[in-house]
């Protein structure tokens, strides 16, 4: 039991759940960027049938079901989960309310102008190629990677015993704390932070204090509160006013956020709302809290950010395969 539950649990560790500090992908998301690439789905190439992209990643490099690989090659399609997408998605890729994707056999994708950053020059002998599952053919044990994807797309994993949850950040800002670290190694973690100063999630919100950024710059561990954006607007028919949010926190779906809302109105925790609309489109997010004549609005925004997830807890944890060992490493290291 015990050789056999350790065998696994690396299994886990090295091959499935965590990324590699090199090019920050996991073995999953690397085969099927590679599997496009074989099929030549260049940006400027035509979308192809997420179906037949599944079906040669899994027939290739990743014998377990096309099923299991279609989820992973449309989160890599969204945009409220990827700062930087690394595929071009076309077709019905779900959305932030948590609406599924259509089937693979609807669906069509290619790759990204990132994506392709991050294989160039693969075919000039870069990195090290191992053979397949069943030896057929080669497979990249890690990207080349022009620019640190880890840091700018973040990653997130549970593994056997530790897990990962790295936020994404700002590729310009993560390229220039980049260069001052190539040109002066002896580059402090605080000179990094002056250019690079917080995670920059792709759903947008605002990072409240300083402290957890900090400790999870310094010591690859720390809690970093986030806080979803709203204002305050007068009513044109009435003298009521409304509350607009225009921001949500990483990670939350935007559906079970407004019903959370409806259920503490009806429970009176949240007594100053008389209505809440969802007026979202493809112009961004907007949806909309009435209040009831007379309310200050300061109260109920207090009220969400207590009671609801307008205000959540994003624990970092900067754990990466490093030489094939997973390790804790702070901002620099990484």
């Amino acid at each position: 039991m015990e050789d056999s539950y350790l065998r696994y649990s690396m299994s886990v560790i090295i091959s499935r759940a965590l990324p590699d500090v090199r090019d920050g992908l996991k073995p999953s998301q690397r085969r099927i960027l590679y599997a496009m690439r074989l099929l030549n789905l260049s940006p400027g190439a035509k979308h192809r049938k997420c179906a037949k992209i599944c079906g040669d990643t899994s027939g290739d490099f990743h014998p377990h079901g096309e099923a299991v690989i279609y989820p992973t090659l449309v989160r890599m399609g969204q945009d409220w989960n990827m700062r930087y997408k690394l595929i071009d998605s076309q077709g019905n890729f779900g959305s932030i309310d948590g609406d599924p994707p259509a089937a693979m056999r609807y669906t069509e994708a290619r790759l990204t102008h990132s994506a392709m950053a991050l294989m160039e020059d693969l075919e000039k002998e870069t990195v090290e190629h191992v053979s397949n599952y069943d030896e057929t053919k080669q497979e990249p044990t890690v990207f080349p990677a022009k620019f640190p994807n880890l840091l700018a797309n973040g990653s997130s994993g549970i593994a056997v015993g530790m897990a990962t949850n790295m936020p994404p950040h700002n590729v310009e800002e993560l390229i220039s704390a980049t260069i001052l670290l190539v040109d002066n190694p002896a580059t402090s973690i605080d000179e990094l932070m002056s250019v690079m100063p917080a995670p920059d999630f792709p759903t947008g919100g605002v990072i409240c204090g300083y402290r957890g950024v900090k400790e999870a710059y310094h010591t690859g561990r720390g809690k970093i509160i986030l806080r979803g954006i709203l204002h305050v607007e007068d009513q044109k028919s009435s003298d009521r006013q409304q509350l607009v949010i225009d921001e949500i926190p990483y990670n939350i779906n935007k559906s079970l956020l407004i019903k959370r809302f409806a259920d503490l109105v009806n429970e009176k925790v949240l007594p100053g709302i008389s209505d809440i609309r969802d007026e979202s489109d493809k112009e961004g997010m907007r949806i909309v809290l009435e209040l009831k004549r007379g309310e200050i609005p300061d109260v109920t925004i207090n009220q969400l950010f207590k009671f609801t997830d307008m205000q959540v807890t994003f624990g970092c944890i900067m754990l990466a395969l490093d030489k094939g060992m997973p390790r804790v490493m702070n901002i620099k290291q990484l």
